[in-house]
């Protein structure tokens, strides 16, 4: 009889692929006669698929030049299920989860950029005010291309923020692409606490008071409630500017009681998804604190992104303020986030968001009613949801617009001719005297302008109007 030469630790690494390989067969057997009783056709296509993973996780195990790590097979089996869908849905590890319940609770360490995917490049949303990535002057728009000594090639958001993130005191180099001036740079970096402090005052002139929200975390409403009280305090408002530029969203649930604030109880957003437990209608419970006939401007750009887009659909939808700006980011879509067994998550987007009135906010975004352009660099394009990859269509969106190859985008941007453009400031706006701010940031010029001249009227009397509603798909 032959003799067995198999060694110790061979024997141990068949006996692990073996169970491995029984764990895997038992949860694809799961997972393809999950659906039988929904649909047949459905499950029988499921099942092929998941025949050919469970092949290909036999052959890389027993085949590959050297035993690979199974839990790294899975978590990237995983993520690339989840690159096939949209920009917003991703897993994340344990450590990653517990990273993202600290920023949702107000804080992390690092230099403080919101990211995304455009043109398969991570990309820079917007950085958040006043963090070491916006004090060294990187935009909305910057390409992330490498961190440290590695290239952010074929790496996902998850992955670039890991590596961007770090204790407080270190360093980390980043190197950008900036499309709008076609010029590499480099940005050495100090990661910091970022406290993510979501609100901010002050008395514009006698009467007319600012909150500017920078993101929607646990305390926004309340602080929010606070300011409103602060700034009656020192004198009755006459007017009230609401400042949710470069507001990449943040908890809904913030969102809905900001809206309260302004418009009391009623209807703030409506979701809309595949399940039924995803359609939804979100009314506010707070009581409005700025009296109704106090007019209320709200400021947005192309940073203004999903919480800070419901809030303002709805102040629009009821005539409670006019919107000044540049129109929205358009991120419109519902992110469930499903914690799992062994400390990781699962953030899947599940239903799309539609204002009091069944306007879409997917891809769309909000329209101001008083349009103002942002202050940009020369030749710059803003990033919006519908250039990012594999966006989430919205209802009035045939298709996805087409990429142009690199070169194609190098030779249009070469025959746009410069232009002088407006004059960037040196220093950031907010340490600037109001005069300076003024000159520079003609959004808040022209709400301050039409609040002085008595050109903002609120048409909302408390009493939820009825709305024309459209069908929403």
């Amino acid at each position: 009889m032959p003799k067995n030469t198999m060694e110790p630790a061979s024997r141990c690494g068949f006996v692990r692929r073996v169970c491995f390989l029984s764990a895997l067969a038992a949860v694809v057997l799961a997972l393809a006669l999950a659906p039988v009783a929904q649909a047949a056709s459905a499950n029988a296509k499921m099942y092929e698929g998941f025949k050919t993973l469970a092949r290909i996780f036999y052959e890389i195990n027993v085949k590959f030049v050297e035993e690979p790590d199974s839990t790294e097979m899975v978590n990237g089996a995983v993520r690339g299920m989840l690159n096939t869908l949209d920009p917003h849905s991703s897993y994340m590890t344990p450590e990653e989860m517990s990273e993202f319940q600290q920023e949702t609770g107000g804080s992390f360490t690092g230099v403080g950029m919101e990211l995304s995917v455009r043109d398969s490049v991570v990309t820079v949303v917007s950085p958040i005010e006043d963090t070491p990535a916006s004090r060294a002057g990187i935009v909305s728009g910057d390409q992330i291309l490498g961190i440290d000594d590695k290239s952010t090639q074929d790496m996902s958001v998850m992955e670039v923020v890991k590596l961007i993130r770090g204790p407080i005191g270190t360093k980390v180099t980043i190197t950008i692409n900036r499309p709008a001036t076609k010029r590499q740079l480099t940005f050495t970096l100090v990661r910091d606490y970022i406290p993510l402090r979501s609100v901010r005052s002050e008395e514009l002139i006698p009467g007319i008071g600012y909150i500017h929200v920078s993101n929607f975390q646990a305390d926004t409403a309340r602080e929010v409630e606070k300011a409103i009280g602060t700034l009656s305090g020192k004198a009755p408002l006459q007017g009230l500017v609401l400042d949710l530029r470069n507001d990449p969203g943040g908890l809904l649930d913030q969102s809905i009681k900001v809206s309260g604030l302004f418009v009391g109880q009623v209807l703030v957003v409506e979701t809309r998804g595949r399940v039924d437990d995803q359609n939804m209608d979100y009314n506010s419970e707070q009581q409005a604190v700025l009296p109704y006939n106090c007019p209320l401007v709200v400021l947005v750009n192309e940073g203004s992104a999903s919480a800070s887009e419901i809030v303002a659909g709805a102040l629009q939808d009821y005539g409670r303020a006019t919107i000044v700006g540049a129109k929205t980011f358009g991120k419109g879509s519902v992110q469930s986030v499903v914690r799992l067994s062994d400390g990781s998550g699962l953030r899947l987007t599940t239903a799309r968001f539609y204002t009091p009135s069944g306007r879409p906010i997917q891809s769309d975004g909000i329209t101001p009613d008083v349009e103002v352009p942002s202050l940009l660099p020369p030749n710059y394009k803003p990033t919006r949801e519908v250039d990012l990859d594999r966006h989430l269509l919205g209802v009035n969106e045939k298709s996805r617009p087409g990429t142009a190859r690199p070169d194609e985008a190098e030779e249009a941007t070469e025959d746009q001719p410069e232009g002088d453009g407006p004059a960037l400031p040196d220093k950031p706006i907010r340490e600037m005297s109001l005069a300076e701010r003024l000159e520079y940031d003609k959004q808040l010029n022209q709400a301050l302008d039409m609040l002085k001249k008595g050109q903002v009227r609120s048409r909302y009397t408390g009493v939820a109007p009825r709305l024309q509603r459209r069908a929403v798909g």
